[in-house]
């Protein structure tokens, strides 16, 4: 008598890069603070996440560094948050845009080339700050709201996924515990309600 058995292939471990800036790589806060952290904790805690991100990074800083990390392809979650610093220093929006678009293009790449598994997050908004106090936060405002017009339409072209942060950041006027104590950045509580916002989008990718 032949015995038959099942031969399951073993799930892979779910595996999650995060781009980005001060606000993906978390500065001023811990470590397992950082959105990404928080929010992979939350859907996959055993899964393996790898983040390149370094504050002050604008888009075309973040395009050297993947051509030096060189990424490999076949992550199940890819997200992209860059743009603040490219409004900070002034550079434009055509070059924003120009450049935006060829790290969305690489995080589709790095994500098998399977665009819904790809998240974007807008900017998020720094006017509410202290350390914009004595500056005109109005035209901050504006501005991140041109660069997050930008990256939307970008998102929407290439078909990923783009989770709004900004209007949550914005709370941060009225709650200064969603401020890290540099005043500058957002504090890991900030940190924690992006992670749940991102949740569905993990949920799916990692399905």
């Amino acid at each position: 008598m032949v015995a038959l058995c099942s031969l399951h292939t073993p799930k892979p471990t779910p595996s999650y890069l995060a781009l980005g800036d001060s606000y993906t790589i978390g500065e001023a806060v811990d470590s397992a603070e950082r959105y990404p952290v928080q929010a992979l904790q939350e859907v996959e805690p055993g899964g393996k996440i790898d983040i390149i991100a370094t504050t002050g990074w604008t888009t075309g800083n973040l395009l050297d560094a993947l051509e030096a990390a060189k990424p490999a392809a076949g992550y199940q979650a890819v997200s992209l948050l860059i743009g603040v610093n490219n409004q900070y220093q002034g550079r434009s929006q055509a070059e924003y845009r120009e450049q935006f678009i060829l790290l969305l293009k690489k995080a589709i790449e790095l994500a098998g080339n399977r665009p819904a598994h790809v998240l974007v997050l807008s900017i998020p908004d720094y006017s509410v700050t202290p350390f914009a106090r004595n500056r005109n936060t109005a035209v901050i405002a504006a501005q991140i709201d041109s660069f997050n017009a930008i990256s939307n339409r970008v998102a929407a072209a290439y078909k990923v996924n783009y989770l709004d942060v900004t209007t949550e950041s914005r709370k941060a006027a009225t709650d200064p515990g969603l401020i890290a104590a540099d005043g500058l950045h957002f504090s890991g509580k900030e940190y924690a309600i992006w992670a749940k916002l991102m949740e569905p989008y993990l949920k799916n990718m990692f399905r």
